[in-house]
């Protein structure tokens, strides 16, 4: 009987472990960056902003900050190619106002930017990175995770038309850290789309 016992007890010690781990695991997952995005769009937009010049170098940013309080927030920020390569960076940082303020501040100074409705701002993505896939480059392989910190926002209601590429066909120009086999890659394929 006390054999029996220690068996039951054993089995219920294994039990809680089982439980105690898979509780681990799911507040792992929770941590991740799909759940950051979550939780940040359901509080209040606090800024949208682009690069003001965008269409004209071909090049800039994006950013939509999200919190209860200008204090805390939540910052998914965009690298945008409008002449070719869509979407090229996509990832979500928090932070307090005042980093934000500084970091705005400084970007500001090298590159204007101007303030956008959010409809605008997520239509922009949307299409541009539409655009680039329909010319073979797909997005960033975490625009489709940190594009919901829009949340509701409807691009739909935004009537802007945008056109990609220079005179409508796909320019690609490297950037400062971009690899000689990634340059190759594109060039070729922007050669073979004529």
């Amino acid at each position: 009987m006390a054999a029996n016992m220690a068996l039951k007890r054993a089995r219920k010690a294994q039990r809680r472990k089982q439980i105690v781990a898979e509780k681990r695991r799911l507040e792992l997952i929770d941590m991740g960056l799909a759940a950051q995005v979550r939780r940040a769009a359901v509080t209040p937009i606090q800024y949208c902003i682009v690069t003001e010049a965008l269409f004209d170098v071909g090049i800039g940013t994006l950013h939509l900050a999200r919190g209860a309080t200008r204090d805390h927030l939540f910052v998914a920020s965009f690298l945008i190619d409008t002449y070719c390569l869509g979407v090229k960076d996509a990832f979500v940082r928090s932070a307090n106002g005042e980093e934000f303020a500084l970091y705005f501040d400084a970007m500001a100074a090298e590159v204007p930017m101007k303030d956008v409705d959010p409809s605008y701002a997520r239509k922009l993505l949307r299409d541009a990175a539409a655009w680039a896939q329909s010319v073979g480059v797909a997005p960033h392989r975490d625009f489709a995770t940190v594009e919901q910190i829009f949340g509701d926002v409807d691009p739909a209601v935004c009537e802007v038309e945008f056109r990609f590429g220079r005179d409508g066909r796909p320019v690609y120009l490297p950037g400062p850290s971009d690899p000689a086999w990634l340059i190759r890659q594109q060039r070729e394929k922007m050669r073979r789309l004529g």
